[in-house]
């Protein structure tokens, strides 16, 4: 199996916008959806929000595994000094699509680190590598970005991919609570 980690295509926002969600969780993508949509509608604005330039989600800043055409894997990643900036299309979307306002939501990373916001990879080809490749890829892009960390969050329900985190070289800084999950802030020094 021949593996390439590549930039994502636009094309390719409904399969990046499904892998995003799995890595949020259902739950975390139902609270966000709230009690009158479906996870049916969140996906429909999480295409959009991959599609678009000017967002956290964008194809932009996504990197997805590729085997032999078919995106298994993808992870996004952006500047964390440009949070606001890039949440702020989050915010227009789940305001059009579900009428709630999340422009107060907290801040889950800051300036000076690579943020890795979703990595996922499909069931079928995990425990083979993939992620660990998607990440020492983000680790590279910070480097070529001038950022000299990256940062992401684990549920702390999470402990399998805690493990993977701290494999490839993540500790965790703190302690927060996001998108109604207890989770635990890491970095990796790159």
């Amino acid at each position: 199996m021949a593996i390439t980690i590549r930039p994502a295509l636009e094309g390719e926002s409904p399969v990046v916008a499904r892998f995003i969600m799995e890595a949020m969780n259902e739950e975390c993508c139902r609270w966000f959806a709230g009690p009158r949509h479906t996870l049916d509608d969140f996906w429909v604005m999480m295409t959009r929000l991959v599609s678009r330039t000017d967002s956290q989600y964008s194809y932009l800043n996504t990197l997805v595994a590729d085997d032999a055409g078919a995106v298994v894997g993808a992870c996004v990643s952006y500047d964390g000094g440009r949070l606001r900036e890039l949440r702020r299309a989050f915010v227009q979307e789940a305001q059009a699509a579900f009428g709630i306002d999340y422009s107060n939501i907290d801040d889950e990373t800051q300036a000076g680190e690579l943020y890795c916001d979703s990595l996922c990879v499909q069931a079928a080809y995990r425990c083979r590598g993939i992620a660990s490749q998607l990440l020492e890829a983000v680790k590279r892009r910070a480097c070529t970005m001038g950022l000299c960390r990256v940062g992401l969050l684990v549920d702390m329900g999470n402990p399998e991919a805690e493990r993977l985190y701290g494999r490839l070289g993540f500790r965790v800084v703190d302690v927060a609570e996001w998108g109604g999950h207890a989770m635990r802030h890491m970095v990796c020094d790159v």
